[in-house]
């Protein structure tokens, strides 16, 4: 079978995993091995999804599972990322009524976020589309690397996005497991009926160049030169924790050329 959640579309077979590790051929049907699994639960600042221009000063309900349909060698969650490791089992009602029981602690709502949350969409409409009729806001933090229509199903609950957008380049997308179609394809429609940042995270000799960082900025001012832009320093981490930080001077260089283009450009991690 066929899978449909994401860009690499698996051919799923009987007992054996995809290419995110989480989609499974069970007795002829696509199951995910990690719906309400948790390995992190966390009521965090708004700013720490990162969204700098939605409900600022609020706190949100965070929650992550396992698994990732992206190889980042630099990936800063990648013991859960690359696989099952230790976690806990909730239902949506038991998030629900935890999201609720916060508001007197200044939560908004719940945030899907640490590992990739698109790979799980069944808990994710499970979750979000009750708890945006409990009047609670919903959040995803994610790599735009889901098929855009299993995305579009999703977006009726979804407040607020950050999309990771790692390049500019294609070619680049494509040594790291991902797509720069499908990833801008699903930046311009969730832009379209949510508010939505992105997080350019800037790696040495990935995509530190000048140029690039200009053709980025105005390839998202066409889509909307109202989306913010976090452009993030890079530590050593994942496979590359030998590797140097990005420069301090990179990091703000690259963001004073991208406010040419866009109206909200932020920088992180300096």
């Amino acid at each position: 079978m066929k899978c449909g959640v994401c860009f690499h579309h698996c051919n799923l077979r009987e007992g054996r995993p995809g290419y995110c590790g989480t989609r499974m051929l069970r007795e002829g049907q696509n199951v995910s091995l990690n719906y309400g699994e948790l390995t992190g639960l966390a009521l965090d600042p708004i700013e720490k999804k990162p969204l700098a221009r939605f409900h600022p000063g609020s706190k949100i309900l965070s929650l992550g599972s396992w698994g990732c349909n992206m190889r980042c060698p630099w990936c800063q969650n990648d013991s859960i990322s690359r696989g099952r490791t230790r976690c806990v089992r909730v239902t949506p009602e038991m998030l629900i009524e935890r999201a609720l029981d916060l508001r007197t602690s200044g939560n908004i709502g719940i945030a899907y976020t640490y590992n990739e949350p698109l790979i799980m969409p069944e808990f994710i409409r499970d979750t979000a589309f009750p708890a945006h009729k409990a009047g609670l806001s919903n959040v995803l933090v994610t790599n735009g690397m889901s098929d855009p229509d299993i995305l579009r199903g999703l977006l009726p609950a979804i407040d607020a996005l950050n999309i990771d957008l790692k390049t500019i380049r294609g070619e680049q997308y494509n040594k790291i497991g991902g797509d720069l179609q499908t990833v801008l394809e699903n930046i311009q429609q969730s832009a379209q009926c949510a508010h939505v940042e992105l997080t350019t995270l800037i790696v040495p000799g990935f995509n530190d160049d000048e140029a690039e960082m200009e053709e980025l900025a105005v390839t998202i001012a066409k889509i909307d030169p109202e989306i913010t832009l976090h452009v993030t320093r890079f530590f050593p981490a994942g496979e590359m924790r030998s590797a140097q930080p990005t420069p301090v001077r990179t990091v703000y260089r690259l963001a004073e050329i991208a406010r040419n283009f866009l109206r909200h450009v932020f920088v992180g991690n300096v």
